[in-house]
C-alpha cells in the first residue's frame, strides 16, 4: 500500500486557524492551491512551535552575507491573511512534524504525518483503502514570514492567562493552583 502525499509546492494560501469558542478550539493548518484543499488538526503547542521554528530559519538565513535568499525581516502587508478558514474537512490530526529549508527552491518546507494511537501497532489492516498519509507544504519566504505571524496571533487569542499560575483563565472563573504560602 503506498503513502498517500498531499503536497503543495507553491500554494496559494497555507493558514493556521481554529474552529470552536477559546477553551475548546480546534487548531487546524490548512493549504490551498487552486481548488484543492487540505486541513490537518494540529495542538496548539504544535501550532506555536511551527510559527517559533519557522522564524528561527528565516532568521538565520537573513543574517547570511548578502541576504541571498532575500528573507523579509517582517511580514510583507500584501501577504497579511486574517480569513476564516475555508471549508474544514480534517484529513487527519498531526503527529509527527519536520520542518526545513530547500535551497533549490528556496522555500520553507513542513511535513506533517497522522498521529497514531498508542494502542496501533502502527500496521494498517488488510480492509483499510488508503495508506498512510503525510502533508507536504513548501512555503516561499514571504508567505513563510506571513504563515508565523498569523499562528502566533492565532495563538495568542485563546483564553487569558492566570497572572498567578499562568494557567488560563476560563470564562466561568479559574481556581488559581498555586500553593499558599
Amino acid at each position: 500500500m503506498s503513502t498517500v502525499v498531499h503536497e503543495f509546492a507553491w500554494p496559494d494560501r497555507v493558514v493556521v486557524g481554529t474552529i470552536g469558542a477559546p477553551g475548546s478550539r480546534t487548531f487546524y493548518l490548512q493549504v490551498r492551491t487552486g481548488r484543492q484543499i487540505v486541513s490537518i488538526a494540529l495542538e496548539k503547542q504544535q501550532s506555536a512551535q511551527l510559527a517559533e521554528k519557522i522564524d528561527e530559519i528565516l532568521d538565520q538565513l537573513s543574517t547570511l552575507e548578502g541576504n541571498p535568499f532575500s528573507v523579509p525581516a517582517s511580514t510583507p502587508i500584501e501577504l497579511v491573511d486574517n480569513d476564516q478558514l475555508e471549508s474544514v474537512e480534517e484529513q487527519f490530526r498531526a503527529g509527527v512534524m519536520s520542518m526545513g529549508w530547500d535551497p533549490t527552491t528556496m522555500q520553507i518546507v513542513i511535513e506533517a504525518y497522522p498521529l497514531i494511537d498508542a494502542d496501533d501497532d502502527g500496521l494498517l489492516d488488510d480492509d483499510e483503502a488508503d495508506g498512510p498519509e503525510v502533508l507536504r507544504v513548501h512555503m516561499p519566504v514571504g508567505t513563510a514570514r506571513a504563515f508565523a505571524k498569523r499562528a502566533r496571533e492565532v495563538v495568542g487569542a485563546g483564553r487569558p492567562a492566570c497572572p498567578l499560575c499562568g494557567d488560563p483563565v476560563d470564562a466561568d472563573g479559574h481556581i488559581c493552583t498555586l500553593p499558599e504560602a
